[in-house]
């Protein structure tokens, strides 16, 4: 089976569901955005923390996708920096113990990235990342030989603030042979930074991830014709389309796939688990239609619970179900 790294912020998540949406409001923080916070506002947040029960797991975009891809049996690697701290020796050791072979800088001065994570009670969720240490990721310290020996790469949208990185990592991708995967990771992102997004799309990026929202910001346009817009800068497109599911479009063809029902109480790393789970079909040999459907089915449990850990049962029902498409 071919292999794919991921590239993203190396960050632990701290999750909280919320009763009503005020402290969202108290944060200057858009429901359903993330939006990047200093240190100052981290701090306010965790007074806010203390008062509640929260849960920890690792997170960030690409952190996400590249665990659950491991866990459905492919074979991943993961470039991140992280400090020296209980944060940052969480992250390795996730890695280690699910046998991702971690690329993982370390900065010397920078305490290691945090998103906390506000749950509101429809299950939207909205991130005030710190990012810490994996901010200064610099374009100097990756090297062709990180990507040697992989198919993919995944690279989360969130990188686009320093385009020197993520131009480098492309560039350096592209000249191993690696085909590049990019998931437009928020909505106020993409609209940030849109012509940056569009020059990567149509220059490196062979597959890219985008739900309604994004694909939107991206192009104007409802998902229908959005995913066949995106699909003429690139090869393939997936835009998500919440509970109605997914449309997957080429130069050739657009094809939609239903979602699979759901108690919906968390949709932390929903797409993120879709993307993968839709990039392992790919590597494993199915069809487009095929792919998004373990997409639906992996991003179809998530929801289901809080953060975006599962049991070990859930993952041996989760492949039993693959191999019944």
């Amino acid at each position: 089976m071919e292999k794919i790294i991921g590239m993203g912020n190396a960050l632990v998540d701290v999750l909280v569901r919320l009763d009503d949406d005020d402290i969202l409001a108290q944060m200057a923080l858009p429901k359903g955005s993330m939006t990047l916070i200093d240190e100052n506002k981290l701090l306010k947040i965790n007074e806010y923390f203390n008062k509640m029960q929260t849960h920890l797991s690792t997170g960030g975009s690409a952190g996400n996708a590249i665990r659950t891809l491991n866990y459905l049996g492919a074979d991943t690697g993961f470039i991140g920096k992280i400090g020296k701290d209980f944060y940052g020796e969480f992250c390795r050791k996730s890695l280690v113990e699910r046998g991702t072979e971690g690329h993982l800088f370390v900065s010397e001065t920078l305490p290691s990235g945090v998103a906390s994570t506000f749950i509101s009670a429809d299950g939207e969720r909205t991130f005030g990342t710190y990012l810490g240490a994996a901010l200064s990721l610099s374009a100097d310290e990756l090297t062709i030989d990180l990507f040697e020996g992989y198919s993919y790469l995944f690279i989360e949208g969130y990188l686009v603030q320093n385009h020197a990185l993520i131009s480098r990592a492309m560039e350096l991708a592209k000249q191993a042979g690696v085909k590049i995967c990019l998931d437009l990771a928020s909505y106020n992102i993409v609209r940030e930074d849109f012509d940056f997004f569009a020059y990567l799309v149509e220059k490196y990026v062979d597959v890219v991830f985008a739900n309604e929202e994004e694909a939107k910001a991206f192009t104007g346009l409802e998902p229908d014709e959005a995913v066949s817009q995106i699909a003429r800068w690139c090869d393939i497109a997936v835009v998500k389309i919440g509970a109605e599911g997914s449309l997957v479009s080429t130069r050739h063809e657009t094809i939609k796939v239903s979602a699979l029902p759901a108690v919906c109480v968390d949709t932390t790393g929903a797409g993120d688990y879709f993307a993968a789970g839709f990039l392992y079909g790919m590597v494993a040999g199915y069809s487009l239609e095929q792919c998004a459907q373990i997409g639906s089915i992996v991003g179809a449990e998530v929801v289901q619970v809080v953060g975006t850990e599962l049991p070990e049962e859930t993952w041996v029902e989760i492949k039993h179900k693959i191999a019944r498409i």
